[in-house]
């Protein structure tokens, strides 16, 4: 049993809400040895926090690894900085904006930064909704923390 055996069966287990992006890919794996793999959720009330510990739970058992306990630890908070590059270019290509620091987001559709924010709350309380002003298209948008 291997930590790099049990990474690579991580990789795959996938967001129940974004299923392009991997629990990897979103930083919510902190980290993992032998005996057990320590998640932290998207923030601390995130609703889908146990469907994400159950599927890591059955990746585990299904790869042999029944004996790897998992922890969810809150602290320090997860952040949007956790988020892979590999994973914002998954969360892009899916039509998320993924988060920036910039006050404008860029239109996942056309790439376009003429984009505004129509409210501060999306399809997931992670995400805010955008509008591009030049495709008209709508979009979520990651908010940073």
């Amino acid at each position: 049993m291997g930590v790099q055996a049990i990474w690579a069966v991580l990789k795959d287990v996938p967001d129940p809400e974004i299923p392009v992006v991997s629990v990897l890919d979103l930083g919510i794996v902190r980290s993992v040895d032998e005996q057990k793999v320590v998640i932290t959720p998207t923030y601390s009330g995130c609703p889908a926090t146990q469907v994400i510990e159950q599927s890591i739970r059955e990746a585990l058992d299904a790869a042999g690894y029944r004996s790897v306990a998992i922890e969810t630890s809150l602290s320090p908070a997860w952040t949007t900085d956790w988020i892979s590059a590999e994973g914002r270019e998954k969360l892009r290509a899916y039509g998320i904006a993924p988060p920036e620091l910039a006050k404008v987001a860029t239109c996942p559709q056309c790439g376009s930064t003429d984009t505004e924010e129509v409210s501060r709350f999306g399809s997931t309380p992670c995400k805010a909704q955008w509008r591009c002003r030049e495709c008209l298209e709508p979009f979520d948008r990651f908010k940073c923390h």
